[in-house]
């Protein structure tokens, strides 16, 4: 069974980083099209990154720019570097992990779309 648990969020003053984590366990995942999700209090669950296994990502508008997401095989690891936070940044941050159609990685931003989920981590941005 895969395991994802994320790390790495907290309360952090607009205009500032930080980086996001979400360390995979069970099986390694360097074929698996990853994402992080986002879910704001009262707000559907967004989709706002996804990388496949060759570092092909892509970003929901809103946070081009400004997030970074990656992945380090060899530490069955993915990472968010978010640059410039805003208070409009504040949600609940997951990561996802799914192995079926690798090559539809870029367009996966619906939560149906992918098998396994973290527990997140929340990001907290105060003005």
């Amino acid at each position: 069974q895969v395991q994802l648990v994320e790390s790495g969020g907290g309360s952090v003053q607009s205009g500032g980083s930080l980086r996001l984590s979400c360390a995979v366990f069970g099986y390694p995942y360097n074929h698996y099209c990853m994402g992080w999700f986002r879910q704001a209090p009262g707000k559907e669950r967004q989709g706002i990154a996804t990388i496949a296994s060759d570092d092909t990502a892509t970003y929901e508008d809103s946070v081009k720019g400004r997030f970074t997401i990656s992945r380090d095989n060899a530490k069955n690891t993915l990472y968010l570097e978010i640059h410039n936070v805003k208070p409009e940044d504040t949600a609940m941050y997951f990561c996802a992990a799914d192995p079926r159609n690798p090559g539809t990685c870029h367009t996966r931003r619906r939560s149906d779309e992918y098998t396994f989920w973290g527990q997140g981590t929340q990001v907290t941005v105060s003005s």
